[in-house]
């Protein structure tokens, strides 16, 4: 009979016996194929964001004594070989509901581009992320040669962690953004994911969760579509996995040992990049469908939750030296297969988050524990839901 020892096992040889041009390591978490759960879809490379080509991703975790759980988490969208004139990209966003915060989007939504590194963090970090960013833009640039207008507004990102951390203590502070940004701009392919960056202190479904990634390969139209997002939402009776209520089946077979209440009080921050070529009004649409993905698993966007999302493309737009510039964009009738996309990969990715994350005791002594991952593998094969081949 399968069993979860047999998932490590499985999740560190497959891992280590990769291609030489794939990041080895035996202590890589555990992520929702890993155990059978079942998916549409071609992944990436690495199944995540980064699988779009130049997108960068780096965290910095904070962690300490019995009251800080928290992080930040950088994104650059265009990497971090190439100038602050030329890191521009289409852009816009979209908000299932408004009880959060995404700064820069209204210069955003006026000008149709993302010029500035991304950031995620908790609830009361949003104003030194934003600061931090603009001087790290600073410090990577000339800043007598740089346009403040090729600059823009960063666009920092938050959900709330103050069940585990310590949030009155405001523990983030410059030199930790500056190490997201950093870390990105040294990153590999491989993201992390669970309890890191500002993914620390999150939860979702009633378990511990945060940081998930996930990517898709469109065949039909040889583009990349990748998400990032912090997940911090939810109730646990309203979890879908693969079609299955798992959070009701759990409800019924576990002991409750999480210290926190079973409100929908948190939120969701994605973040989707493509390497098609999109223009302002299409990333709108892709934005919009990250909806989809979270209601697949049973997100309602709830009243106190802030769910806002943004999207991007990394395809070129010719600089010329005249006034015009030129910019290709895909058929509005080509569009379908990567909004399809787009809901496959938030749907794997908010699950990844669940998998990888780990039981978490933080400030006040609250514990929230992480999923069950054998449960989860006998209720979806109670359902006929588990996909065994890959066991």
């Amino acid at each position: 009979m399968y069993t979860i020892q047999r998932v490590l096992l499985f999740c560190s040889v497959w891992y280590c016996t990769e291609g030489s041009d794939v990041e080895k390591t035996s202590t890589r978490k555990l992520r929702a194929r890993d155990l059978g759960i079942p998916f549409d879809g071609t992944p990436g490379k690495y199944n995540a964001i980064t699988d779009v080509d130049n997108v960068q991703v780096g965290f910095r975790t904070i962690i300490e004594g019995d009251s800080i759980r928290t992080g930040v988490t950088a994104i650059l969208p265009r990497g971090s070989n190439i100038s602050i004139t030329e890191q521009r990209c289409f852009a816009n966003w979209f908000s299932l509901n408004g009880n959060g915060e995404m700064t820069g989007i209204h210069l955003l939504t006026e000008s149709g581009f993302l010029s500035t590194p991304i950031i995620i963090t908790n609830t009361n970090s949003v104003g030194i992320g934003y600061t931090s960013a603009l001087k790290w833009i600073y410090q990577q640039n000339e800043t007598s040669l740089v346009n403040v207008g090729d600059i823009g507004l960063p666009i920092v990102a938050e959900t709330w962690d103050g069940f585990l951390n310590n949030f009155r203590e405001f523990p983030i502070k410059e030199e930790h953004v500056f190490e997201a940004l950093d870390n990105a701009k040294q990153s590999s392919s491989y993201v992390e994911e669970g309890n890191v960056g500002g993914g620390t202190g999150m939860i979702n479904f009633g378990y511990k969760a945060g940081t998930g990634t996930s990517s898709r390969i469109v065949d039909t139209l040889n583009y990349t579509v990748g998400v990032l997002l912090q997940a911090n939402f939810g109730r646990k009776n309203q979890l879908i996995i693969a079609g299955v209520p798992v959070g009701q089946e759990l409800l019924d077979i576990e002991t409750n040992t999480s210290s926190v209440p079973d409100k929908d009080v948190g939120s969701i921050i994605v973040i989707l990049a493509t390497d098609a070529p999109l223009l302002p009004h299409q990333l709108k649409r892709m934005a919009t469908r990250v909806s989809l993905g979270i209601g697949k698993l049973g997100g309602i966007g709830a009243d106190s939750s802030g769910d806002i999302f943004l999207a991007f493309s990394t395809a070129n737009i010719t600089d010329k030296s005249s006034t015009t510039k030129v910019a290709e964009f895909l058929s509005n009738d080509l569009i379908n297969p990567l909004f399809n996309a787009a809901i496959q990969c938030v749907e794997e990715a908010i699950i990844n988050s669940l998998i990888a994350a780990e039981t978490m005791v933080g400030f006040g002594g609250i514990r929230v524990p992480s999923i069950s991952h054998e449960n989860v593998i006998n209720i979806l094969r109670k359902y006929n839901r588990l996909n065994d081949s890959t066991h």
